[in-house]
């Protein structure tokens, strides 16, 4: 997500620090989740489900402008091949937030290790809550009936909201109201905080942004980023893997300090 008063924000707050967990912290999750994620694979039945929108330059963006934009190089017609020359907005369509967006000097997204992108996937559901709420969140109480109905969550785990919000994403209201205030499901610092102690590797959300659109302090970016785990937003298709056993794969972009980019998600089921 980008936005010029969030930029302010960020600079007037930026942190400095890997995390309070620490980068230990963070590479004992890395390497957890890279051996929950074996036995995941094992099991699993070999269905793909792509967790990753289609993007042009009409897709929504938290800034409003457009997040790619396509300009012809080379014509077939003419050549015999053709090209595109892209500029894209690091946070634009499917795409991570690594570490180095909210933190001075944190991970960039070429830096995260490839271990931290293949991890198993627990979905916890809030559809029915964001259904009455547009800004409902994943709270503690949400991660913990988890935990009750499907067992514990794996340290290098993704968990994902699913709120049902990918659903909007033609509409105008997957950003906003109808009167231009933001509006959209995101998690709790409470949730957030609980994950970051079981060593999950990333959270990911079916909306614009890991807060939610009526965050005034983007607590859960403040804190989760820089803590050296990473998030995934306008993921898509949640409605198709189950709570639990799936292992997600995150094609991560590799430019040399990048504070996030598009990536190609896919999950295993």
């Amino acid at each position: 997500m980008c936005h010029a008063c969030v930029i302010a924000g960020a600079k007037a707050a930026m942190l400095s620090r890997r995390g309070l967990f620490g980068a230990g912290a963070a590479f004992a999750a890395v390497a957890s989740g890279l051996a929950a994620a074996r036995p995941a694979l094992a099991q699993a039945g070999g269905r793909v489900v792509d967790l990753t929108h289609a993007y042009d330059g009409a897709f929504p963006t938290f800034g409003g402008t457009p997040g790619i934009l396509y300009e012809k190089t080379v014509k077939f017609e003419e050549q015999g091949y053709q090209l595109y020359r892209l500029t894209i907005d690091e946070h634009t369509g499917t795409h991570i937030d690594a570490p180095l967006h909210f933190s001075a000097d944190g991970t960039s997204v070429d830096q995260l290790a490839p271990e931290a992108l293949v991890c198993p996937l627990c979905v916890v559901d809030i559809a029915a809550k964001a259904a009455e709420d547009a800004n409902a969140m994943v709270e503690a109480a949400d991660i913990e009936a988890w935990i009750s109905a499907n067992g514990a969550i794996p340290a290098g785990a993704c968990v994902a909201m699913h709120s049902g919000w990918a659903a909007k994403i033609a509409a105008p209201e997957y950003r906003n109201t109808p009167e231009g205030a933001f509006a959209f499901p995101g998690f709790a610092r409470s949730a957030s905080d609980m994950l970051l102690e079981m060593g999950v590797a990333a959270i990911a959300v079916d909306t614009l942004s890991l807060d939610p659109g009526n965050s005034a302090d983007f607590a859960v970016h403040y804190s989760w980023l820089p803590a050296g785990r990473y998030g995934i937003e306008n993921v898509a298709n949640l409605d198709q893997v189950p709570a639990t056993g799936a292992t997600v794969f995150v094609g991560a972009p590799k430019h040399a300090g990048g504070t996030g980019g598009p990536a190609r998600v896919l999950a295993v089921v």
